[in-house]
């Protein structure tokens, strides 16, 4: 008998301990909750207005700035949470950096990026929507993230390039200039009229609308070749004309030459059969 009732009165005792352990914190646990929810959605909202606002002024810094502000602030709700469960926040932040420090030192290519995107931002070799070449890709920059720039290219590829080799490589920015020079090489034949091929070229150049007076055009002869007197034809256009005006010359080229008499010729051998006894 005694040990029952002392059993009952165990029982009672951790029923009383447990009960009082719910009271005290399950209100606790229950405001961290919603706390969490409440603040992951004004986040979320602040981080779609900031990023609408961003968006319309500066594409550039619109991504990386959001993503970065956006990590800051659920690090900071998390804290927030923790210390309001009963967790002890220098505790808990001493946790954090050990874990920021392990992870840093695992994560070392993904903090190079990081600094990478830094330096893009500071410096700007380029921007969203200009057109770059770089680690083997030409395209349009789409975004510039925290760690990674995306790079769509003209035959409809999407390149996700590290923001560390970008900022640490050489990298050609196509667009960032107004007007470019479009430099195109012409053959003739060693027997036609340089002066009349040269005429010709100024003619298309004159009678085409995207062709740009200033800077002049240079028409030269460039060098002479094994099988052809090679014309050097630079034109200056703007830079949305430059592959259009290319191709489109090479077109009406071919066909004034053709019409106008002027040969353009292809590579040629003499071979010489000798007879031997």
């Amino acid at each position: 008998m005694d040990d029952l009732l002392g059993t009952n009165i165990n029982a009672s005792e951790l029923w009383d301990q447990a009960l009082s352990l719910i009271m005290t914190y399950a209100p606790k646990f229950v405001l961290a909750i919603v706390t969490l929810v409440v603040g992951l959605w004004l986040i979320n909202r602040f981080i779609a207005v900031l990023d609408k606002k961003l968006g319309a002024k500066d594409p550039t810094l619109n991504k990386f700035l959001c993503g970065l502000v956006s990590a800051i602030f659920k690090v900071m709700l998390l804290i927030s949470v923790a210390s309001m469960i009963g967790i002890a926040t220098t505790s808990f932040i001493a946790v954090i950096g050990a874990a920021g420090l392990a992870i840093g030192l695992a994560l070392q290519g993904s903090l190079a990026n990081f600094a990478g995107g830094v330096l893009i931002l500071i410096f700007k070799p380029f921007k969203v929507g200009d057109t770059i070449e770089a680690q083997g890709f030409l395209g349009a920059v789409a975004e510039i993230q925290i760690l990674y720039t995306v790079v769509n290219t003209f035959d409809n590829r999407r390149i996700v390039i590290p923001n560390g080799s970008l900022s640490n490589a050489t990298l050609v920015n196509v667009s960032i200039y107004e007007k470019r020079r479009c430099d195109m090489t012409f053959g003739i034949g060693y027997n036609d009229d340089i002066d009349k091929a040269k005429a010709i070229l100024q003619r298309l150049f004159d009678e085409d609308e995207r062709s740009l007076k200033d800077p002049e055009p240079r028409i030269c002869v460039g060098s002479l070749g094994d099988n052809s007197v090679n014309l050097m034809f630079r034109a200056w256009v703007a830079t949305d004309d430059l592959w259009p005006y290319y191709w489109d010359m090479h077109e009406k080229v071919k066909k004034a030459f053709d019409a106008e008499g002027i040969t353009i010729p292809f590579p040629q051998r003499d071979v010489h059969l000798y007879k031997t006894e």
